[in-house]
Order: structure tokens, then sequence, then C-alpha cells
């Protein structure tokens, strides 16, 4: 009888994929990921079943990992404006605090090696955002642009903010409010 999966090591080399897809890209070699996880390599390969099945589990982990920290106290509530901007500040917050995760998530996000099948796995997290955006035109609240626009907005946006607190930690509470106020002013009708 086959020996139990380890949670630990699945989780030390996902870790280790995030940190070498954030430094080298989707090409990070499997054997350095292996090594950064200090497994052999075939132990990597008994627990995905191939490189691109690792960097489809890291998208979804990542997503995820994202997805439970600022959904725990999403105010589903709020107004339209108090929503995009709960999802701003998690996502800045969430960026600034990890920054190999969100430089190995754009990485992956831009990668032809992630399937239709996974993102949309992904996007499934992101319904209430997606279902925001759609809520914020109906009612005359966002410019009237497709969500794929503002989504670019958001990201270019939350890019520029989160470069600005790498310079400067100390400031992260300003650039966050005024990068949020940017894009604000930006979707907003």
């Amino acid at each position: 009888m086959a020996r139990p999966l380890s949670k630990a090591k699945r989780e030390a080399i996902l870790a280790a994929a995030c940190k070498l897809v954030a430094e080298f890209g989707t090409g990070a070699p499997t054997a350095k990921i292996a090594k950064e996880a200090r497994l052999a390599e075939g132990t990597l390969f008994t627990y995905f079943a191939s490189k691109d099945d690792l960097l489809n589990q890291l998208y979804l982990e990542l997503k995820a990992d994202f997805a439970s920290l600022n959904f725990a106290s999403y105010p589903a509530g709020g107004s339209v404006r108090d929503r995009f901007e709960h999802f701003w500040n998690g996502l800045i917050d969430w960026g600034a605090k990890y920054p190999a995760k969100r430089k190995a998530l754009r990485q992956l996000a831009v990668s032809d090696r992630i399937s239709q099948e996974t993102r949309s796995k992904a996007a499934m997290a992101f319904a209430e955002i997606s279902a925001l955006f759609e809520q914020g035109r109906k009612d005359g609240l966002l410019k009237d642009q497709p969500q794929s626009f503002t989504g670019t907005v958001l990201d270019a946006m939350s890019s520029m903010t989160l470069d600005l607190i790498a310079q400067e930690p100390s400031r992260h509470d300003h650039y966050r409010k005024a990068g949020f106020a940017v894009f604000w002013d930006g979707i907003s009708a």
C-alpha cells in the first residue's frame, strides 16, 4: 500500500515554486523547485503530474489565498464604493505583505501554461467582484466601460501603488488611500 502524501511536502513544493516563478517566471526549472523545497526532483512529480499541473495548482492556491483574506470581512451590504475600496485595500495589503506571491501570480496570470479550466475555477472565487462591476454599471455609478477595461485599470493602478509602497513602506497607508482615490475617480461616473 502506498504511503499517504505529506501535506508539508506539498506545501514546500508550492512555496518553492512560488518563490522561483516570481524570480524566473514559468520557465523556472523543476529541478530548482525541488531543490528549493529540499526534495528530490522525482518527489515533485509524486505530488504533481507535470510542471503544468504544478503551475496550475500554484495559480489556484495564490488566488484562493488572496480571496480568503479579502473576502473574510467583505462588506456585502456596503455601498458599491465601500465594497470596491475594501477589495482595493485587501489587494494592496496582500500584495505589500506577500510580494513574491504577487509577482508569481502576475507571471502565472499571463502564462499560456494556465488552462482555461483553471482560470474559470479561480474566477469563481471572485464572482462577487464581477457582480459588483455589473451592479455599479447598472446603477450608473461606474463609467460604461467593459469589465475587462476596468479590471486592467485596477491592475495597473494597484501595481503602481504597490511599487511606491515597496519604495517607501512607511507611506503604505498614504499610497493605498491615494491610489484608491485615483482609481475610483477613473472608474466612477
